[in-house]
This record gives C-alpha cells, structure tokens and sequence, in this order.
C-alpha cells in the first residue's frame, strides 16, 4: 500500500509477507507475463478539503490538496494498466468551498480524478437529500451504498448496491457499507432512508459477488469505521466475521494506516483493513498479483 504525504510516496506493498504465491512460491517464481496486477488507489474523509494546507498551518503546513493528488493519480495510471479509483464516504463538509457550492466543485474534481465509485458517508447528509440530489449530475462516477434503503426518498434510485468491474480480465466485485445515521445525524437531514445491519449485508453482498458472480476479488468500501471500544459495528468486526470480503477500504474514524492491517476472516483467511486518514492528506494504494491462467491470487 502507498499513501501520498508530503508531497512524496511512502511504500509499504501491503505488508512485509502480502506477496506470496501459491504453495509457498514468491511472486518472483512467476514471469511478469503470468500475472495480472491490479492496483486499488483509495480516499476517504476528504471533508471539503481541496486546497493544500497552508503554509502556516501547525500540523499540516503545505501538505494535500486535489492538484497534487491529481497528478499522483495520473502518473500511477500511466505506470499501471488496471486501476480502479474508491472513495470511502464524507467527500463533503469541511472548507468555505462546502457551504458555497454544496458539493459541486468535490464532485467535479472527482470525477476529472476518474474515480470508479464511492460510498455514501454521514456527512454527505449534511443539507439534506433534496440538496444532495441536486449535486448528483456532477458525480460521473456511481454511488455504491449496498444497506441504506432510500425507497420513498428523493435518493431512490440514485445509488447502485454493487458493481462488479472487469480489468485486465479480472473480475472485482464491489459493494458499500454505510454507518448507523439514527443518533449521528439529524433526522430531518436523512427523512425516511433505513438503515440495514451492516453485517447481514455484509455477508448477503459478499457471497453473491464471489459465489454467485464468481468475481476474483471482492471489495467492501466502508464508511463504518475503524473499531471501537464498545461493541458498535465496524471494520474491525467486519474483517473477522467475515468469509468472502478480500479488502475492506475504511473511512469515517480519520484513522492512519501505514500499512494495510492484516486480519484472519472467520475461515482463518486473510483480509485486509485499510484507511488513509483524512482531508485528503493521504491516497491509499494496494497492489494485487493474479496469476493470469487461474485467476488465482498470488499476491
């Protein structure tokens, strides 16, 4: 996994061990030509965040902003063959550029970044549905919310709950998990949207996309949260009860990863945990290995 901070890359590969292949082999074993790369490249909690930070700013002088995460993003694309582009939720709320244009400039960016889908988070509920919906048409890219049921909303119909994306042959399955909105927001802001257990979503969304769709990776954009100290539903619990969740990519806590964190699912399989932060400080990276003839992972 790389992360864009201070204005250079700070590479981790997912982990010391991430590049295994099967029966024990290094990915070195496999000729480039035998293997498919797909690169994930992920954002959450960009809050509004377009320009840098200023110069001044005690904790993050110069650091972010949408033209240098812009022109991260073009050059991985030039270097890379298959890349997809999340994000995982509050996009929206957080700088003048918010309450002037209520999301039509983020959305804009966003979609000039060629990003392939995000979900929705807590904030994006901030003016309201009516308000959201108007922005909508500025967004080229779907909207994955895979357990709000917007039905008798001015949001039905307009979010998708999974979308499966072929790269390089590959078959990446994609669904979205949103926070619990009752207590965290203002009722009037989300009407009559429901909120379903994430965890029985979870599970419904996962095993269709690689049992039923048969999708080689299956990736789950959340903005639940890390973990907490109580028992509230989050990443953390996702990860563990889970058994068809590749990658969980996180938002919502602000949490910093150096790393992508490691977790063995409930088949004793590993899953991985990511989040960049917030404010657009950072851009998440994750690079997987596929063997082309199986589709296996080999990395």
């Amino acid at each position: 996994m790389v992360y864009i901070k201070r204005r250079k890359f700070i590479k981790s590969l997912a982990g010391t061990t991430a590049y295994l292949g099967l029966a024990g082999l290094p990915l070195e074993a496999f000729s480039k030509k035998d293997l498919i790369q797909l690169t994930i490249l992920h954002s959450n909690d960009i809050h509004s965040h377009i320009d840098p930070f200023p110069d001044n700013d005690p904790r993050n002088a110069g650091q972010g902003g949408a033209a240098r995460k812009a022109a991260a993003i073009k050059k991985i694309r030039a270097e890379q063959e298959n890349v997809l582009l999340f994000d995982a939720g509050d996009m929206l709320q957080g700088s003048p550029y918010y309450n002037m244009y209520k999301g039509e400039l983020e959305f804009k960016i966003m979609s000039e970044m060629g990003y392939d889908g995000a979900t929705v988070g807590n904030h994006e509920f901030d003016n309201g549905l009516e308000q959201l919906v108007e922005q909508l048409p500025h967004a080229k890219f779907p909207f994955i919310s895979s357990n709000y049921d917007f039905t008798n909303t001015p949001m039905e119909g307009k979010t998708i709950r999974y979308k499966i994306f072929d790269k390089g042959g590959l078959s990446i399955g994609v669904f979205g998990l949103g926070i619990e909105l009752e207590g965290l927001v203002n009722k009037r802001m989300y009407g009559n949207t429901v909120y379903n257990d994430a965890e029985a979503t979870a599970a419904e969304m996962s095993f269709m996309l690689k049992k039923e769709k048969k999708c080689d990776l299956v990736v789950c954009i959340s903005h639940l949260g890390y973990k907490y100290k109580s028992k509230k539903v989050s990443d953390h619990i996702i990860a563990k009860k889970s058994k068809y969740i590749d990658i969980i990519l996180g938002g919502h806590t602000h949490s910093f990863f150096d790393n992508a964190l490691k977790y063995k699912n409930s088949d004793n399989k590993e899953i991985l945990i990511c989040q960049a932060g917030c404010y657009g400080l950072r851009m998440g990276r994750v690079d997987y290995f596929f063997e082309k003839k199986s589709k296996k992972k080999v990395g």
